[in-house]
Formats: structure tokens, sequence, C-alpha cells
């Protein structure tokens, strides 16, 4: 059974200068996941995890390695059908753009028209009003319609992780443009790097 999403040994790099260049950043992940659940993310700033979604969603290209949305790689297909495999959506809730490096007509059509895999990229709560319950049930009824979701967040409240928490079955975390996998919070906030990053709040 082909997985929701595939990310097979991707690398990105960036560098510097303009006749000698020089490594400033590299971005590495290999791992593979079914629909139907939510994944939690974390790591520092400039860490690579807004890379990361640009990736999968086909905004940004690897230097190395595919993306497999649902068996298809996503940067062979047409840069506004997109969307319609994986939509990352970045702070408020806006809509990441596409960089058009291929014309359009020699691009796939996407297999789909409504987005397998929905990644948000460190949403804005509102601690008022029943929003965080609204967004909540969102993120389920996107997991009981057998969609992939990221929730990524850079916690500096306690609310923050209890989201995390309460709202997803596996985690990322991604330190140094290195990702490594919990399968469950347990596991997460057992490993020191975590623990260290998350200060007086790994222990909420």
């Amino acid at each position: 059974m082909t997985a929701a999403l595939e990310v097979q040994a991707v690398t990105k790099v960036y560098t510097q200068g303009l006749f000698r260049r020089r490594e400033t950043f590299r971005l590495s992940a290999d791992f593979a996941l079914d629909a139907g659940q939510v994944v939690g993310v974390m790591g520092p700033n400039g860490s690579g995890k807004t890379t990361l979604f640009e990736l999968i969603t086909g905004s940004n290209s690897p230097d190395s390695g595919r993306v497999l949305c649902k068996g298809q790689d996503i940067h062979q297909v047409r840069y506004r059908e997109r969307d319609r495999l994986a939509i990352h959506y970045h702070q408020s809730y806006q809509v990441r753009r596409f960089k058009r490096r291929k014309p359009a007509f020699l691009l796939q059509p996407a297999a789909d028209r409504y987005p397998l895999i929905h990644l948000f990229d460190e949403p804005q709560f509102n601690t008022q009003d029943g929003y965080i319950g609204f967004m909540l049930d969102f993120f389920r009824k996107l997991r009981r319609d057998g969609r992939l979701v990221f929730v990524c967040l850079h916690p500096y409240e306690a609310f923050h992780v209890e989201i995390l928490r309460e709202i997803c079955e596996r985690y990322f975390f991604i330190e140094n443009g290195k990702l490594s996998e919990a399968e469950n919070w347990p596991a997460l906030i057992g490993r020191p790097a975590v623990r260290s990053y998350l200060g007086r709040l790994a222990d909420v």
C-alpha cells in the first residue's frame, strides 16, 4: 500500500560566496508516513522546519532525493495544482507560494483534487473565545477524513506544549538540519536535546 507521504533521502543545501562557495546549512530527511494522523514538529529557530515543509509542498526544490505524495513526485506536478496534493499554511494561515523553475507544460497534472497533506507552520492560536478548541476539532476532522496533518510549533507558552501533546500521535524534532522521529510524547520528551530546547516547558 502506498504511503501518503514519502520523503526519500532528501537534502537541501544552502551556500554563501560568489566564487568560493561555502556550505552554510544542510537539511537531510528520509521518512514515510501514512494518512489519518497528526504529526507534531518542533525545533529551534533556523533548524529547517519551514524548509522541510516547503520541500514537501514543492515550493522549494531539493538538491537530491524525491518527495512522493501518494506515489506522485510533487516536484513534477504543475505549480498551480501542487496544493491539491499538499498545502502549506504559514503562521496566520496564508498559503505559501511556489517558485517556478520549469515550464508548466513539462509537468504532470495532480492526481487528486483536494490536498491529502496539510502542513500548519507555527499557526497563531488565539486563547480567547474557544478558538483553540475550534482548531483542534479541525485537525481531528482532517485526520478522520484520512488526511495527513503536520502541526509545527515553537513553544513559548505552556498551552503550546499541551496542544502538541493532546492532538499529535507522533513527533519530529529538527535540530541543525537533522530530523529525528518519536512514536509518542514520552519518547520525545525523554530526549535530552528536546528537554534542553523546551527548558521550563519540558515538565508541563
